[in-house]
C-alpha cells in the first residue's frame, strides 16, 4: 500500500508516494538521489546516516520516511550556502578531520546539531556528544579539534 509523504529537504518541498515501511535514508538516497547520506550498518550504531530533522540530529536508517511528514530535513548536500562551506564543513577540511570520508557526512551533521544545541562546550562534551558516530579510519583528535574550531567560528563555544 502506497502512502503520500510531504516534507522539505534542503529547503525544497518534496512529495513522494512511498510504501509505509520506507526508511527515511532510502527516500533520501534512492528517491531523491542525495547520496551524501551513507548507510553503514543498518542498525543505527555507526551514525553514517545522520541528518538533521527539524534541526536535530537523527539517524535516518532508524526512522520511517512517514515520520518526517511536514518536517524540515537537512542533508550534507544542504549545508553549504552559495558555494561557501558551512563552518563545520570548513573546519573538518582545515583540521584534516577525515580520512576515507565515509563517516564524514554523518559526523558533520551530528557536529552541527551538537554545536547548535550548545553541547560543544569542551573536548569531553564533544567526544560524548559524538559518541554515536563511529569513524573506523582514524582517531577522533582531529574531529574534536574541528568541532571546537567550528563552535568558536559559530559563536557557540564556552
Amino acid at each position: 500500500m502506497k502512502i503520500s509523504v510531504s516534507l522539505t529537504v534542503n529547503g525544497k518541498p518534496v512529495s513522494a508516494e512511498i510504501e509505509s515501511r520506507t526508511l527515511l535514508v532510502d527516500l533520501i538516497r534512492s528517491r531523491l538521489q542525495l547520496t551524501g547520506t551513507h548507510v553503514g550498518c543498518d542498525t543505527a550504531q555507526c551514525g553514517a546516516c545522520t541528518i538533521l530533522v527539524d534541526g536535530k540530529a537523527v539517524k535516518s536508517c532508524n526512522m520511517l520516511a512517514i515520520q518526517a511528514q511536514g518536517a524540515e530535513v537537512t542533508t550534507i548536500e544542504g549545508l553549504a550556502t552559495n558555494g561557501e562551506l558551512h563552518p563545520v564543513q570548513q573546519a573538518f577540511h582545515d583540521h584534516h578531520a577525515l580520512q576515507c570520508g565515509y563517516c564524514t557526512p554523518g559526523m558533520v551533521m551530528a557536529a552541527v546539531s551538537l554545536i547548535e544545541e550548545g553541547g560543544a562546550t569542551s573536548e569531553l562534551a564533544i567526544r560524548e556528544g559524538l559518541e554515536g558516530n563511529l569513524c573506523r579510519c582514524t582517531g577522533y583528535h582531529n574531529i574534536v579539534a574541528a568541532v571546537e574550531s567550528a563552535a568558536g567560528a559559530m559563536g557557540r563555544a564556552s
